[in-house]
């Protein structure tokens, strides 16, 4: 909900990844995973996919932006006895060596990096020949991509800034092709659902709001400009508009799980390229 580079260690993203280990759990599964394999989770957040990656690779190494959330991701991994390394950094320049990784995961992470091209080379440096990713990335349609697109617009208009660039289609296969075929990649890439629910709408939208770090920081700047109410009052109407449960919250989803490898087939689905 801002128009910079968000901080995720705002709110408690620990309730929204929660929400999000299903998805999580798909990814690892379409990685295929091997013992004896050195993986990296790029934009770890809380640790879901390192986590449950260590089930079965011998090296685990997670990276993020937000200091609080690789603490958080630390602790849980020190809590179910598991020796993993996280690291503070960027999708687009990884702080891990070349040709070092066999495989890189990523659950909602590298989505939001604002150079693609630039990650694109980074997955190319640091996978080793035989290397391959799997990531998940939102399709921008249903209720909660109007939600928090119109959050975003309202914290834009807020300021007076023009219309941020169109970011890249994680979700295209087309794109995806286009971004990692030059470095040898095939793609393959399948489409699932996750449903967010909630007692009631009021309810979901205050946790989001209370919770995920782009609310808490778009709010946050609505408030001292007096439009945070308002802003909520458009927000819960969308929600009550595409709401699936009369009885309380239901929003469906939809995303994709993409991986990629030289020379690798797919665990989820067809090769694209």
């Amino acid at each position: 909900m801002q128009s910079s580079a968000p901080d995720w260690g705002l709110g408690r993203y620990e309730t929204i990844a929660a929400q999000l280990l299903p998805a999580a759990k798909i990814v690892v599964k379409a990685a295929g995973l091997r013992a004896g394999e050195r993986v990296l989770d790029v934009g770890c957040g809380t640790g879901n996919a390192a986590l449950l990656a260590a089930e079965y690779a011998t090296e685990v190494i997670g990276v993020d932006p937000a200091p609080r959330l690789i603490q958080v991701a630390a602790d849980r991994a020190a809590l179910q006895g598991k020796q993993m390394t996280f690291h503070l950094g960027e999708a687009a320049s990884l702080p891990i060596a070349d040709a070092s990784i066999d495989v890189i995961l990523s659950v909602f992470g590298i989505i939001f990096a604002s150079d693609a091209e630039a990650v694109a080379a980074e997955i190319d440096r640091v996978l080793a020949p035989t290397g391959r990713i799997a990531l998940s990335a939102w399709v921008p349609s249903g209720t909660l991509f109007k939600m928090s697109s119109a959050a975003a617009d309202a914290v834009r208009l807020a300021f007076g800034a023009p219309p941020q660039p169109k970011p890249f289609d994680w979700h295209d296969p087309g794109e995806l092709t286009r971004l990692l075929q030059p470095y040898g990649f095939t793609l393959s890439l399948d489409e699932y659902e996750l449903a967010f629910t909630a007692a009631s709408v009021q309810e979901f939208l205050d946790q989001q709001a209370k919770d995920h770090p782009l609310a808490v920081a778009g709010l946050g700047i609505l408030a001292k400009l007096g439009q945070a109410e308002r802003v909520r009052n458009e927000l819960l109407a969308i929600l009550e508009s595409g709401n699936e449960d009369p009885q309380g919250f239901r929003s469906t989803s939809r995303y994709v799980v993409a991986t990629a490898g030289r020379g690798f087939t797919s665990v989820a689905g067809n090769s694209l390229a």
